[in-house]
Parts: C-alpha cells; sequence; structure tokens
C-alpha cells in the first residue's frame, strides 16, 4: 500500500467513524502535539497482564464481529 493510499482509507475510516469535522480537529490535534505513535502503542498495555489483554481482545472480536 502506497502512501495515498493509505491516507485516503484512513481519512475515509475516520471519516466513517467520526465524522468529517471530528477528522479535520483529530488531525490538527494530531499535528499540533509531539505525538510518538511507536512509543504511545510501546507502553498502551504495559501495566496489563497476558489474562487481563486476552479478554479484552477477545471482548472487542465478540463486539465487532459480522454474526
Amino acid at each position: 500500500m502506497n502512501d495515498t493510499v493509505l491516507v485516503n482509507e484512513g481519512t475515509k475510516i475516520l471519516s466513517q467513524a467520526l465524522g468529517k469535522v471530528n477528522v479535520e480537529r483529530f488531525i490538527t490535534l494530531i499535528t499540533k502535539e509531539p505525538f510518538d505513535y511507536t512509543k504511545w502503542r510501546k507502553n498502551l498495555y504495559e501495566n496489563m497482564d497476558i489474562d487481563e489483554l486476552s479478554k479484552k481482545a477477545m471482548d472487542y472480536v465478540n463486539e465487532n464481529s459480522d454474526n
């Protein structure tokens, strides 16, 4: 996937979830702040044990499955 496709797909997904106005707000907020997504994700689950993480993953799958 090239950068243009990634930006287009990401914007489309965000628009569906947040609406166009909030996507603009989100992009503005992200570009204003020094934000390192990789560092953020690395620390996101550091205080969670494996059972808790597994439960969160299964809950997400169950809530988002197309049954």
